[in-house]
């Protein structure tokens, strides 16, 4: 590939691999009969916005509500804010419900309370559920809790009950793809348990939303679930990979980063590249050792696999250190360009926005 106007920190994103993880998701949703709605603040992306909608998407999640204004300006018309309702943002929230079919996430009586009161009409409500990640939603060990909720939200005008939400985040500490397995198994086991016991309270039907990208890409068969919301597998990353949640291959984004500096004598290369551009995320590999991003192969159509033993092994702002082999660093000039997957690539996606170079 001709990196010719590449001359700082770019985002690369290659179509084909994230059309094609974009395939692959979109029907393991079918199979197992759920709306499919992929979080989009993996990518943030009008181009790769339109590969989902060529490919069938219809319904998306977003964290924040400047994301959800954005893809409605875009001509998203179903939009879940997977972020509970910020109070200070009920202006903008009122705004936005009155031009999109907007679905809002709650875990209290005083939020539902004050949506009730500005909402100008009836607006999708999920109640936020920790399945086990303990961030935030209401414990699902806690039925009585999400009962009583779930009540308030029935009695209240302007807001339509859609039903029990939650990100097993805490997928992306297991150590195993069997153990990642075992918590879609565990938590959906719950979430189907506590959602019969408001139905046998007088609730009435409820859906479950799922989302987290490693169990729905190690969970052959995710039956059970009324929705799926998995955002970071249209471009995957060196974490994914850790987890054995994709191949190599299939990690879709890339950030270019030019050589300025080559020190042969510690088989070293720094790139302009660094935390404000790849993140400071850093990923433990089994070794113990710590880096920052992996320098991927270079190939006609953009890159394939991942260098062996080619790191970022430290950053700061604007600097990366890469370790390489010595016969990898013998090939590098300054001005070379090296492609670096990033351990997150929503981290490293939101830092260069406005910073992307498509593959064609």
């Amino acid at each position: 590939m001709d990196f010719t106007p590449i001359c700082r920190p770019t985002l690369l994103i290659h179509p084909v691999k994230a059309r094609n993880n974009i395939r692959m998701m979109t029907a393991k949703a079918e199979r197992a009969g759920a709306r499919f709605r992929p979080h989009f603040k993996t990518h943030q992306n009008r181009k790769v916005g339109e590969i989902f909608r060529e490919e069938g998407t219809r319904s998306i999640t977003v964290s924040s509500v400047i994301m959800a204004e954005e893809f409605a300006g875009w001509r998203w018309k179903d939009i879940t804010i997977a972020f509970p309702v910020n109070l200070r943002e009920l202006e903008s929230i009122t705004r936005l419900s009155r031009k999109v079919d907007l679905n809002l996430l709650v875990e209290s009586e005083e939020v539902c309370r004050k949506l009730s009161k500005v909402l100008p009409e009836e607006t999708g409500i999920w109640i936020k559920i920790d399945s086990g990640a303990r961030r935030t939603g209401i414990p699902v060990e806690n039925p009585r809790e999400v009962y009583t909720l779930a009540s308030l939200i029935k009695q209240l005008p302007n807001l339509n009950l859609k039903g029990l939400l939650t990100h097993a985040g805490h997928s992306y500490h297991g150590a195993s793809a069997a153990e990642i397995r075992g918590i879609f198994t565990e938590s959906l086991s719950k979430l189907t348990s506590l959602r019969k016991d408001l139905r046998e309270r007088g609730v009435g039907e409820m859906e479950i939303s799922w989302g987290d990208t490693p169990t729905c890409s190690l969970v052959e068969d995710l039956s059970g679930a009324d929705e799926l919301r998995p955002g970071n597998f249209v471009f995957y990353d060196l974490q994914q990979y850790t987890l054995g949640s994709c191949t190599q291959e299939q990690i879709a984004a890339a950030v270019a980063c030019p050589v300025v500096a080559i020190h042969k004598d510690r088989n070293q290369a720094v790139v302009y590249g660094g935390a404000i551009h790849l993140s400071a995320q850093p990923l433990q590999l089994a070794d113990g050792k710590t880096i920052f991003g992996q320098v991927l192969k270079q190939d006609e159509t953009g890159w394939g696999g991942l260098i062996p033993d080619a790191h970022v092994v430290s950053i700061s702002q604007e600097h990366g250190v890469v370790q390489m082999k010595a016969e990898d660093i013998k090939r590098l000039q300054a001005g070379d360009i090296l492609l670096i997957a990033p351990v997150h690539s929503c981290l490293a996606a939101n830092l260069l926005r406005g910073n992307h170079l498509f593959i064609f």
